[in-house]
């Protein structure tokens, strides 16, 4: 023992010490550990070393860590050390790091609250849950929930499931997941949706019994157990609901930062609808009991929405609107009773203020007398032995009242809906077995503890002790049924603690004893507990400091109760008259309530008083012939009967335990508190699980795990054949102490610790020889890294020193030329700089001067003005401000006075009402009255004097008043004199500004005039100048939008071809979802058909029970349709039942039509939408080319025009300069001279030709912008350009004429500005500063550039608009065209068909083309207008039932003309008149004249048909479907050959033209396949045959039908077998909806087959031996439910997929069909696998991820080999293969996650997020996923779009198609066997 301590406990070991913030923290030994130290050296986490001294007396070490690989387990059991801080340390990494809320221990499920909404509790995890053992995946309440259904149905034995925790640990949401399980699971056992009723529950008693507290938002504040009823299917039939302590004092009292129950605030929430408005309520913060709190809304919650659902559960548990309104009105006389106020009367008294509107609405709402209830509520009665006595209560005992009533009320109401929900919840189905959820309370601990907490500590010390001996039984099971040797283990039992409580003379027995007592109190009830335990029971404690309390050792901890208040809360008391006033209410509902209140008294002997302040309410016992003794009982009493019973069913249940943990007291999602949880954990019974586990051999393993885990620790010598033996021998030469293990019959059995031992020896050795491996590796590395770096060193300098002389000259070179060029760059830029500041610093001096005068002079301007502005201000302010002041005063003194009269007045007010209430109240007291009387004397004379002293006071203001008045005209005076003498200056300067600017104009005008002549040749040429460079830039522009025109038609050719390849494949998903969804509706359709067959059965089997004669059948040989009975016992019921078959099968074929149009209008529309978008392809194709030819001849068009004008524009120019040089005298340039006049044109051709470009340019920019938008919108609406149209439709000579068109409209007086007259331009030139651009820009020209624009725009707009008019036209009148072309088409067809047929054939097909043709135009009219398509369908519908009616009266006459005729023909054959002249044909009538009819002429050499009797009909199907074995037929003959039987036997049908014949025979043959499938379908032999002949004989029926699209393979002979009257169409589309529903079968049955194999295959199993290392597993892997049955292998799926694969084969399914169900195959396998990957940790680790891939391998190798690679089954195992992938991937840097997301785009968000949580390493070599890496996955994953869910759809199955394979098989050709027993069918 010591040697192995010191072994574990070296340099390096981890080990855990006490802690006051952490409880526990981790250290790190810096020195190995020898026996005698008295201290350890460790070093911390954070660097700090510290001596850790042992305890000297008992030299215990700390406690060691588990090895990494064993950090994070699923079950606590499978840790190696099994301690506190393991447990503790094990949750917080499994909370905090992988995001896990649930963790084994044992038998018992840790629950740790998130605080946060996760998404494991959808349908889709309860089905991975469903069926599975539950150590297979990872810990859930679903686990949990499985195993008691599990055991439940094995063991025949009831269930339960304890949930416990403090509040807020989250218990009320573990239960409702756990019932939410089994309603998912188990269905109920009739159509009353019992599951939903059970569901149902949850959110009633939610809003009547949660509330938020400081803890918990939506707290239960009451215990309840659910037992959920079964019957012997185990399907829920019904439930029961117990309830223990509601929390009663809550309804009148709530502390701060919590609420009341839910359900009141609900109602205010609801105040305002309209059925609210009798019930008086307002906002919750108006009422006493709701506004305590200080809280009303909880974060998040609706309460109006709550409501809502509240009464939707009331409505479906039966309690109807009445009953409800009912309910809620007694809540709402709640509300209002505690907002009634009770004043002091006196001392000893109390009154409610007459007219209390709160207390008269209580009385209105619960039926009572507004007198009575004021009366009680503050008196009560007193009884004696002679006399009654009414006594007033104090106020705050009247108070005290009150709140007891209302806590009563509500705890009746309580009571009465949890009676109802049971009710409710009753069936009359007899219960086999039951589960049962317990929800209650945790152990409470407080700073004050009182009876409440007393009460449920009491029940949680009896929960305790049925716990530690179901878990010592669960042991002790273990070790017997290993037979290892049974030692006695030592646990905590927790009996001296209960006797204590409930024992005789016991605490609870002391307390009803002196509850009896007349005189009892709390005092004495404390002494009589000293007296009684105080030195009997060491368990039983006093405070030191007190003498009213006491201390109680429980289980989890001392708890100290305040004796205060036991009494009174024990008693739980009401005032009777209180109770007798409810009971005589009006109100049916509140009576009701009462009526089992017994008129009794309390405990003591006393009448029912105050108190009533108890927060406990017990649920009364649903007897109600109980005792008066039974009434008579205490809370205490009670409590103890009702957990007696409690316990009493617990034990005779199987008991399942979870135990919720709340992580922190502050609700944050996700933080873990770890003192919290250690206390939570020591009082929920955890570690004493633990410690009870860690007393014997908690590790256990498997000797197959030991082996394959630990065969590294082996020698080869060691290994032998028997591997128990093996084990045997490497333990005894590893661990020398042979009582650390023991050997069981399965299991090796380890003592805490010894797995870590082991584990440590394992990787040491692995260590060693890795340490070996990398050596050599390293090595060889190395010297192969050297060998490379040597080579090519060598090779870099001989390069290398080349290069560099090559360098050295070039650089010598460039270093001369470079000098040289630098000289003269320098000179030139010195002289440029030089000249540039020069002529800077000339600008800048001349700009600054002017700048600094304009500034002076405005400074002297400004301050001029200033001071005018400021006399002007200065006296308006003086006046202002006095007008202000004496508005102020006089405002002022009102005020006072005013004040002075309320406050006299107020005094006088007093004075006389309090006169008045002494008078009435005291009527002796007249000495005092006139004392007051001699007061309001002197008063009245104070108050005259105060008047005379305001009337004073005004006479003075008068005067005042009147001096202010006559000093405020005479300032006025002054003001309009300084008014005028400012009007006078500011004319006067006015005046002189406006001669300033005239002499300044005239000066400015004299200069312009003398410079004009100088500056305006250069002027002339900078505008010639410009214009120049304006052209250049328009041609400029013009070849940029030329080349933009170019890109954008490219670009819009590209787009419209990728728009086109994105529509197509949307239309063809769109058209897979619409086959999915149609698919789905067979399927549905097909089950809603079984379950009809299967209740006519038994409705049949019910009604003929009786008759004799009658033999029972089994119920699996129905078929879905009912319409024969093959029994030859019963052939001589087949005539008589014939009638009513074909009606029968009249509406089945009319309900699988209904199916049929749907899919071939979606076949039409694809096929109309490929049409299209081939004539797209070719219009764009067509429209691109002619684009491009207009293009080129439109540039060089412009090319051409442009060149001609520039060369106009240069011989203008010269003309102008010669003109000016050749008249150079002095006035050449004058006005009016001809130099000014040639150049005055020229500027205006000039400026009208600028316009012309400008326009051009305009033009192709609004082209330009077209095409834009004509591309955005075949983006959107997939159309052809427009554009490309209008250019594909023009001719070369057509787009010439356009341009020149456009231009001379560019040209036209009408777009054309006006030309300036000479004088504006003289006016403009002589202004004061001219300005050139505004001969362009500004003015008149802007102003009609800018209406050509708009008028372009306007123009290109209507043009474009018409232009799409024009199309949709042309293309809605060609559509209605072709539609006309096809009709009349469809039209001359059928006559042609008509005229061809027989009559009767002709009426019948005429009415069914004018069907077709009303149903399609009603549909065409509903696509129109929904809204006016109803009126036209109601008459359509009317028309076909008309004609309807007349086919069936057809029918009913052909049928009895041909019954008429075959008597006809045997009268003729007997007279022997046998002349064919004579006969009558079978479509005509008897009393008609008779018209020659074609006979077919038989021909010896025409082969493919059969030809049998209608009464061998049965006889076919029977033996050709029936009872035909698909194994011999496969084996033996031709592959489809019942398919082709059928067809032969439908041909000659046909043939002879008998549509009863063939009618008969399609239903017999689909409905004779589905009674087969019925019967036989989990056979998937029986299924694959049948899929394969009914789609052969689907395509025989297409190959033979005589259209062209499936004649193309034919051989001329095979044209010949073509159908020739009848259109089998209608019946192809049913024939195919039934190899849909055999196709789904087929994917169930080889579902159903695949799934055991999977998991263990794939996952499970080792496919590559040695790969993956086996982990230590806990409890729950080795008492899985469900024995053994053998393990599946990889090869074991590749085999049964071979199976399926050449039983397919065999059965001539088509090769197509074939992959589709491969594809089909692969999804299973791929999605359960992943599935169950992410629902287990133990899968998710590096060697687990390699194990997948090489599986997913040999499936593709299998695919390979089967020639399948291209059925898309590849595609579906991606998701798993990526899973995979990421396990094997590094997962540490940002590179890493970049990686990981680009490379699992098949898995979403949060797969991927959940496989990184999962991830477990296996060895000590692999390293955990940090929480950071992980957020970083999350955060780049953040933008994706994907759905939320985690988990796979294992239940959908891919669309099928399928794709027409005729035949190549001649029918004449085929033989019939005689093993078939046709004998009866002859070959024609």
């Amino acid at each position: 023992m010591n040697r192995e301590l010191e072994y574990m406990f070296l340099k390096c070991a981890r080990v855990w010490i006490p802690d006051v913030e952490e409880v526990w923290k981790s250290a790190e030994l810096t020195k190995d550990y020898k026996s005698g130290d008295v201290s350890l050296q460790l070093m911390l986490e954070d660097g700090k070393n510290i001596e850790h001294k042992l305890d000297p007396k008992t030299k215990n070490l700390p406690y060691l860590r588990n090895p990494d690989i064993l950090v994070g387990e699923n079950d606590l059991t499978a840790l190696s050390y099994l301690h506190e801080p393991a447990v503790l340390h094990n949750l917080k990494v499994r909370f905090i790091d992988s995001k896990l809320i649930y963790t084994y221990c044992g038998i018992v499920l840790v629950a740790i609250n998130p605080y946060e909404t996760l998404p494991i509790y959808g349908t889709d995890i309860i089905n991975a849950y469903s069926g599975q053992n539950m150590g297979d995946m990872d810990p859930h309440i679903f686990a949990v929930a499985e195993e008691a259904y599990k055991q439940m149905a094995r063991d025949e034995r009831n269930q339960s499931i304890i949930v416990s925790g403090e509040s807020g640990a989250g218990k009320t949401v573990s239960a409702k997941y756990a019932m939410r399980y089994f309603a998912t699971v188990s269905g109920s056992a009739s159509e009353a949706n019992v599951e939903e009723k059970v569901l149902a529950s949850n959110p009633i008693m939610e809003a009547i019994g949660n509330a938020k507290t400081t803890r918990n938002d939506n707290s239960s504040r009451f215990g309840k157990y659910i037992e959920i009823g079964f019957d012997n299917r185990y399907r829920i039939i019904g439930a029961n609901m117990r309830t223990y302590l509601l929390e009663k004092s809550r309804v009148v009292f709530q502390a701060d930062e919590e609420r009341n129950y839910h359900i009141f605030y609900q109602l205010c929430a609801s105040a305002h609808l309209p059925e609210f408005k009798a019930l008086k309520l307002s906002s919750a913060n108006d009422f006493l009991y709701t506004r305590q709190g200080r809280s009303p809304v909880i974060d998040g919650v609706d309460d109006t929405k709550e409501l809502c659902t509240t009464r939707n559960a009331f409505s479906l548990l039966g309690i109807n609107e009445s009953y409800q309104m009912g309910l809620f009105q007694v809540l709402a006389a709640i509300l209002h009773l505690g907002n009634v106020e009770i004043k002091d009367r006196d001392a000893d008294s109390s009154v409610i203020p007459p007219n209390n509107r709160h207390l008269m609405a209580f009385c209105e709402l619960v039926g009572v007398t507004y007198q009575d209830m004021s009366q009680w509520l503050c008196h009560r009665k007193l009884k004696t032995a002679t006399e009654t006595y009414i006594k007033p209560l104090p106020r705050l005992q009247a108070t005290n009242a009150r709140d007891a009533l209302s806590k009563h009320i509500y705890a009746k109401l309580f009571n009465w809906i949890v009676e109802h929900v049971n009710k409710a919840l009753v069936t009359n189905v007899k219960q086999h077995s039951f589960i049962g959820v317990l929800d209650i309370y945790g152990f409470e601990t407080f700073e004050i503890n009182s009876f409440e907490q007393f009460c449920i500590n009491y029940a949680n010390e009896k929960l305790q002790q049925q716990f530690n001996m179901h878990v010592f039984k669960l042991e002790q099971e273990e070790y017997m049924k290993e037979q290892i040797p049974w030692t006695l283990i030592d646990f905590y039992d927790n009996q001296p603690c209960i006797n204590l409580i409930e024992a005789k003379m016991g605490i609870l027995d002391l307390l009803d004893e002196e509850c009896r007592m007349p005189k009892g109190s709390d005092d004495s009830w404390a002494q009589k507990l000293y007296n009684t335990h105080l030195k009997t029971c060491s368990l039983f404690e006093k405070p030191r400091m007190s003498n009213r309390a006491f201390i109680i050792q429980h289980f989890a901890d001392k708890v100290e109760y305040q004796c205060d208040g036991f009494l009174e809360k024990n008693k739980d008391t009401v005032n009777e008259e209180q109770i007798n006033v409810m009971k005589a209410s009006k109100f049916d509902l509140l009576v009701e309530l009462f009526q089992d209140e017994e008129k009794a008294t309390s405990p003591t002997g006393q009448v029912q008083g105050t108190g009533g302040r108890t927060r406990l309410s017990i649920k009364p016992d649903k007897s109600r012939d109980t005792s008066s003794k039974e009434h008579k009982k205490t809370v205490g009493c009670q409590f103890r009967n009702s957990l007696q019973k409690l316990m009493d069913t617990l034990n005779a249940t199987t008991p399942h335990y979870v135990r919720c943990i709340k992580p922190n007291d502050f609700k944050l999602a996700f933080s873990f508190d770890p003192k919290r949880a250690v206390q939570q954990l020591r009082a929920c019974g955890v570690l004493e699980t633990i410690r009870i586990s860690a007393a014997g051999f908690p590790s256990r393993w498997t000797y197959q795990e030991f082996f394959s885990r630990y065969r590294v620790l082996m020698k080869q010598k060691d290994v032998l054949a028997d591997k128990k033996l093996t084990c045997k021998n490497v333990l005894e030469k590893l661990v020398q102490d042979q009582d650390k293990y023991q050997f069981g019959k399965t299991k090796i059995f380890f003592r805490a610790g010894q797995v870590a031992y082991l584990e440590k020896l394992r990787a040491d050795k692995l260590r060693a020889a890795c340490i070996r491996i990398q050596k050599t590796i390293r090595c060889w590395l190395a010297r192969k890294k050297y060998l490379r770096k040597r080579s090519a060193a060598i090779t870099i300098q001989r390069f290398t020193r080349g290069y560099q002389a090559r360098c050295l000259a070039k650089f010598l070179r460039r270093t001369q030329a470079a000098t040289i060029i630098q000289k003269y760059q320098r000179m030139y830029v010195e002289r440029k700089r030089y000249k540039q500041k020069q002529a800077a610093a000339l600008a800048m001096q001349t700009i600054l001067r002017a700048y600094m005068a304009r500034q002076k002079y405005q400074a002297l301007l400004r301050e001029h003005k200033a001071v005018i502005i400021q006399k002007h201000i200065r006296g308006w302010l003086a006046r202002c401000w006095y007008k202000r002041c004496l508005e102020a005063i006089v405002y002022l003194q009102c005020c006072i006075r005013r004040m002075r009269a309320k406050r006299e007045l107020k005094k006088l007010k007093i004075e006389a009402r309090s006169v008045e209430h002494f008078k009435k109240l005291n009527k002796g007291m007249e000495n005092k009255i006139m004392q007051l009387q001699r007061k309001i004397d002197e008063q009245s004379k104070e108050n005259r004097l105060v008047n005379e002293r305001l009337v004073g006071l005004e006479s003075s203001y008068t005067v005042e008043s009147e001096r202010m008045r006559g000093e405020l005209n005479r300032l006025r005076g002054v003001e309009e004199d300084a008014k005028n003498k400012a009007n006078q200056v500011s004319s006067l300067l006015e005046e002189l500004e406006r001669l300033k600017k005239e002499l300044s104009a005239t000066q400015q005008e004299k200069k312009t005039i003398e410079d004009w002549a100088q500056s305006y040749r250069d002027e002339m040429e900078k505008m010639v100048a410009e214009l120049k460079h304006q052209n250049g830039l328009l041609k400029k522009e013009k070849d940029d939008l030329n080349r933009l025109i170019q890109e954008q038609s490219q670009q819009m050719t590209e787009k419209m071809t990728r728009a086109i390849a994105e529509e197509t494949q949307q239309l063809e998903t769109d058209l897979n979802e619409e086959r999915s969804r149609y698919q789905n509706l067979l399927s549905e359709h097909l089950r809603l058909e079984e379950k009809y067959d299967d209740l006519k059965e038994e409705m049949a089997l019910s009604s003929n029970v009786s008759k004799p004669g009658h033999r029972r059948t089994d119920s699996t040989h129905s078929s879905n349709e009912s319409e024969y009975t093959y029994n030859s016992e019963y052939a001589e019921l087949e005539d008589g039942t014939r009638g009513r078959e074909d009606v029968t099968r009249g509406i089945d074929t009319s309900l699988t039509l209904k199916l049929q149009k749907r899919v071939t209008e979606l076949e039409q529309d694809k096929q109309l939408l490929r049409n299209e978008l081939e004539n797209r392809e070719e219009q764009l194709q067509r429209a691109s080319a002619m684009a491009r030819g207009a293009e080129l001849e439109y540039e060089s068009l412009k090319r051409q025009e442009l060149e001609s004008e520039n060369k106009k524009l240069k011989h203008d120019l010269e003309e102008m300069r010669k003109s000016l040089l050749g008249n150079a005298a002095t006035g050449a340039g004058a006005p009016g001279s001809p130099a000014y006049k040639v150049l005055l044109e020229q500027l205006n051709a000039s400026c009208e030709e600028l316009e012309v470009r400008k326009e051009e340019v305009l033009i192709l920019r609004s082209q330009l912008v077209s095409q834009k938008e004509a591309m955005h919108h075949k983006e959107t609406m997939t159309e052809p350009s427009v554009y490309k149209d209008d250019v594909s439709k023009l001719k070369d000579d057509e787009v010439k004429q356009a341009y020149v068109g456009l231009k001379d409209t560019n040209r036209s007086p009408r777009f054309m500005r006006q030309q300036l007259e000479v004088s504006d331009l003289l006016s403009r030139l002589r202004s004061a500063a001219p300005d050139l651009r505004k001969l362009n820009e500004d003015g008149e020209l802007w102003l009609v550039n800018q209406g050509l624009k708009e008028t372009i725009r306007l123009l290109e707009h209507q043009l474009q608009t018409q232009r799409r008019t024009y199309d949709n036209e042309v293309e809605s009148l060609r559509s209605e065209l072709q539609n006309v072309k096809e009709e009349n088409n469809r039209q001359q067809q059928l006559l042609a068909q008509n005229l061809q047929l027989p009559p009767e054939a002709r009426i019948e097909a005429s009415l069914q083309h004018e069907i077709t043709r009303l149903t399609n135009e009603n549909l065409e009219l509903m696509a129109d207008d929904p809204t006016a398509s109803r009126e036209a369908r109601v008459v359509i519908l009317r028309r076909m039932v008309d004609l309807m009616e007349q086919l069936e009266k057809q029918d009913r006459t052909i049928r009895k003309l041909k019954k008429q005729l075959k008597v006809y023909s045997k009268r003729i054959g007997e007279m022997g008149a046998g002349q064919t002249e004579g006969q009558t044909s079978p479509g005509q009538m008897v009393d008609e004249p008779i018209h020659p009819v074609n006979i077919p002429r038989r021909e010896k050499d025409f082969q493919g048909m059969l030809e049998y009797k209608k009464e061998d009909e049965m006889k076919l199907v029977k033996n050709l479907i029936l009872e035909l074995k698909p194994r011999g037929v496969a084996v033996n003959l031709i592959p489809g050959l019942p398919a082709y039987i059928l067809f032969m036997c439908l041909r000659h049908a046909d043939y002879v033209n008998d549509d009863q014949k063939v009618r008969t025979l399609l239903t017999s043959t689909i409905n004779s396949i589905k009674k087969i499938l019925k019967k036989r379908g989990d056979d998937f032999e029986t299924v694959s045959f049948w899929l394969a002949n009914t789609c052969r004989f689907l395509h025989c029926l297409k190959q033979y039908s005589g259209d062209e699209q499936f004649m193309k393979h034919n051989t001329s002979r095979q044209n010949e077998h073509c159908l020739s009257n009848f259109d089998l169409a209608e019946y192809r589309q049913v024939i195919s909806d039934l190899a849909i529903q055999i196709y789904q079968q087929l994917i169930k049955c080889m579902e159903n087959i695949l799934q055991p194999m999977i998991v263990s295959g794939m996952l499970e199993h080792e496919t590559i031996q040695g790969v993956s290392g086996v982990k230590p597993t806990g409890l729950r892997k080795r008492t899985s439910s469900i024995a053994d049955e053998g393990t599946y292998t990889l090869d074991s799926i590749l085999r049964q997929l071979s199976a399926f694969h050449s039983t397919m084969c065999q059965h001539g399914t088509d090769p197509e069909l074939i992959k589709q169900v491969v594809k089909q195959q692969f999804y299973i396998i791929g999605a359960v696998t992943l599935n169950n990957l992410l629902l287990r940790k133990d899968m998710c680790s590096w060697s687990k991820g390699m194990q997948i891939r090489y599986n997913v391998s040999q499936l593709e190798e299998w695919l390979r080999d089967k020639g399948l690679m291209t059925c898309g089954a590849k595609e579906t195992l991606e998701p798993l293969i990526q899973a995979a992938q990421l396990l094997q991937v590094k997962k540490k840097t940002d590179e890493d996650a970049e990686a990981i997301c680009s490379m699992c785009h098949a898995l979403t968000t949060a797969q991927i997020v959940k496989v990184l949580n999962l991830y477990t390493p296996v060895n000590e070599f692999e390293e955990r996923v940090s929480v950071a890496f992980i957020r970083t996955i999350q955060t780049r994953l953040r933008d994706r779009c994907e759905s939320p869910q985690l988990l796979m759809d294992t239940k959908m199955i891919y669309p099928v198609t399928f794709p027409f394979n005729p035949s190549c098989l001649a029918l004449e050709t085929i033989q019939i066997p005689s093993s078939l027993n046709l004998a009866f069918l002859t070959r024609v």
